[in-house]
């Protein structure tokens, strides 16, 4: 038990020193199709990053921006195999939210749908 305990304060003393961090936060899914794009090139993202499908990419909202999820961020969502790149932001109206990337399967956007994850990243807060 005590050696449990050890490693469960090691763990958690490692984590807060290098800057781990986790939220909350709503999930939906979109993709590169014109339909929910702005006018314009719908692979295009608000950093300027081009999206092809496969890229395992999200967008955050301006909010989590403050928090350290800035542009090329590794992310990790609960649920989700891999690691996920912040390339792209979302209209100003979203708070705690990322927007899961998934090429141009908007089937598989839908099936996704809307649902509540926890996402982790390393840095400051």
């Amino acid at each position: 038990m005590r050696t449990l305990l050890i490693a469960l304060v090691a763990a958690t003393t490692l984590t807060a020193c290098t800057g781990g961090n986790t939220k909350e936060v709503t999930a939906t899914a979109y993709n590169s199709v014109n339909s929910q794009t702005k006018a314009g090139d719908p692979t295009l993202t608000a950093w300027g990053d081009t999206l092809k499908p496969g890229m395992k990419a999200i967008a955050v909202s301006r909010d989590l921006i403050e928090d350290g999820l800035t542009h090329g961020t590794e992310v990790t969502i609960d649920g989700l195999p891999g690691t996920y790149i912040v390339r792209d932001k979302m209209n100003k109206r979203w708070k705690d939210k990322i927007d899961i990337y998934m090429g141009v399967d908007v089937k598989a956007a839908r099936e996704w749908g809307k649902r509540t994850v926890t996402i982790s990243w390393e840095g400051n807060e």
